[in-house]
């Protein structure tokens, strides 16, 4: 069963940081082999959020929730990922709506965007999400900016 923890910058332990910080590098650096920015200022902006999933004491799900403004003109959700342990089984739709719950909680009725890997789509669709651009590269991955509406 996973326990959901949402938690600004400031009240992240330490531990919870570096979890959260080993599982996003864990997924986009090593297993994506991707090289990006992991830290690119937005994670202890004071309005964002961290969605923490838990099993245990082990980290296996987080998401960054963003408010308009930061990443997009609507607020936005990044950094979803989900521990290897983890995929398959129902933990990723979990997780987005948790996210999507607590965005609407942090912020009532606004659309939410989001730069979603290609190959996802079809996941962010069951919840909602329509394509807004083509396809484009980023970080030497296929993405497409995605939205729902509220």
């Amino acid at each position: 069963m996973i326990t959901w923890q949402l938690k600004s910058f400031s009240q992240l332990t330490t531990m919870q940081l570096y979890q959260l910080l080993k599982l996003r590098m864990d997924v986009f650096v090593i297993e994506q082999e991707c090289l990006y920015q992991e830290l690119d200022d937005k994670d202890h902006i004071h309005t964002v959020h961290h969605l923490l999933g838990y099993n245990g004491d082990h980290l296996v799900a987080c998401a960054r929730l963003l408010p308009k403004g930061v990443s997009y003109p609507s607020v936005s959700i990044g950094r979803v990922a989900i521990a290897e342990s983890h995929r398959g089984s129902g933990t990723g739709h979990q997780l987005i709506q948790q996210a999507l719950d607590s965005c609407e909680a942090l912020w009532p009725n606004e659309p939410i965007e989001i730069g979603a890997q290609e190959y996802l789509s079809t996941f962010y669709q069951k919840h909602g999400f329509v394509p807004t651009s083509t396809m484009y590269i980023e970080d030497g991955i296929p993405h497409i900016d995605m939205k729902l509406e509220r």
